[in-house]
């Protein structure tokens, strides 16, 4: 990895470049992705099978489209019985952490015969996302679902691709019955998408889609933007690490390459304040790597969109951390509470040398679907919050009417809205 010397110019490099990584190269793919949508949802079943056998190489039918309870039940028998324990170990920890985000309806009198209030509700239906191959994570799979499932959405939908022999992988498959998955179907890309948004005689339509894909997922996503909602589209992985003088470079580099292994594409970036520190975990990222499977994935993600960059003080390294807005920041500090404070953007804070990021990644609670590519600055984490959604409640006496009756007007007439005025005016006669 580079070392640097903080300088502003550099650090306007290396963030241009952190959230540059993001910036897809559409080309033809936007106009064959309007096709896909487009055609399922003009044609539904026959497009989308159209569409999995094209790309999947599978046959998928109306028989055999939805995953079935024999399917269900060869998964549990495949999967080791140790890592079944682990999953609903981490999905009890997730569910545990996304109870303490709901929100509950409520109405209150105020003076003189008004009553106002808020009604919140689950969605009543939501898509689930999963990508198929080297991205098929079970982890993610809880981290989508639960904060739905919690939030009391009645029907959840999965949607994943198929291998080549028709299945789908039984770690996923088991992952979204603990974490309560309802339906289960077999399908990928962009056409999936487009079922999910618009329904098929086979797959029903859902009022929310979330989960992470390529750029025809991405693509589609933004395609069917208002016949349904979405999540936010998800970036490459990133690290970043402000450490100081007391952090252990043992600790900080193996944290850098969790994160670097992702994706050619991920970014791990180390901000400290002590020079020999820099150096250490600078020899223990190049001795590290030669003992990992995915070296050569990790040397191209360091050699692009890997840094060290020593700073002057910890407010430096606040301030450059707050640019870039990273998805997941780690503080290794002797006081790490005490920065906290003063960090405004990041997708999740991991505080101290014991709190490595795939802590949060598998186990914590706190959701791993988190803002990239800067958007920290306006995006959060997946959260019940995402599956909810609220309506206003007002209720007005005649009396309590009356008080406001010539404020609106006033307010009506000086937008022109004669008709909005005239509401109010034909109460007070």
């Amino acid at each position: 990895m580079n070392i640097v010397k903080y300088s502003e110019k550099e650090s306007n490099i290396l963030i241009e470049k952190i959230l540059s990584r993001s910036k897809f190269d559409y080309g033809n793919a936007l106009i064959t992705v309007e096709k896909i949508v487009n055609d399922i949802k003009n044609n539904g079943d026959e497009a989308f099978f159209k569409y999995t056998k094209n790309f999947d190489n599978v046959e998928i039918n109306k028989s055999n489209v939805l995953v079935t309870k024999e399917e269900i039940d060869y998964a549990y028998s495949k999967v080791d019985s140790k890592l079944i324990e682990v999953i609903r170990h981490s999905a009890k920890r997730i569910k545990a952490f996304h109870e303490k985000q709901k929100r509950i309806s409520w109405i209150e009198p105020e003076k003189g015969g008004e009553l106002l209030g808020q009604l919140i509700l689950p969605l009543a239906s939501a898509g689930v996302y999963v990508p198929g191959g080297k991205a098929a994570y079970p982890s993610s799979v809880l981290m989508n679902v639960i904060p739905a499932k919690v939030a009391g959405v009645e029907k959840i939908i999965m949607i994943t691709p198929p291998g080549k022999d028709g299945k789908i992988s039984s770690n996923t498959i088991v992952s979204a019955i603990e974490a309560g998955v309802t339906h289960i179907y077999k399908g990928g890309g962009a056409q999936a998408i487009a079922a999910l948004a618009f329904g098929t005689e086979s797959i029903p339509k859902t009022d929310k889609i979330v989960g992470p894909g390529n750029i025809y997922v991405a693509l589609a996503k933004r395609c069917v933007f208002g016949y349904v909602g979405l999540d936010s589209v998800a970036g490459p992985s990133e690290i970043l690490i402000i450490a100081d003088k007391t952090a252990n470079p043992i600790y900080v580099a193996a944290d850098l390459l969790s994160q670097a292994e992702h994706d050619e594409l991920a970014s791990s970036v180390l901000i400290t304040t002590n020079t020999k520190l820099a150096e250490k975990v600078n020899y223990e990222v190049e001795k590290q790597t030669e003992f990992l499977e995915r070296k050569e994935i990790i040397k191209k993600s360091l050699d692009n969109y890997g840094a060290i960059i020593v700073v002057d003080n910890i407010n430096s390294a606040v301030s450059l951390c707050n640019k870039i807005a990273p998805e997941h920041l780690e503080i290794c500090t002797e006081e790490p509470f005490f920065i906290l404070p003063k960090i405004r953007n990041a997708g999740a804070v991991f505080l101290g040398n014991y709190t490595p990021e795939p802590l949060g990644d598998y186990m914590a609670g706190p959701n791993h679907v988190l803002p990239t590519s800067g958007t920290a600055k306006f995006f959060s984490p997946l959260s019940v919050d995402d599956f909810i959604k609220k309506s206003s409640i007002l209720s007005f006496s005649k009396e309590a009417f009356e008080r406001l009756g010539d404020d609106v007007i006033k307010f009506a007439q000086a937008e022109g809205l004669t008709a909005h005025a005239n509401s109010i005016k034909v109460r007070q006669q």
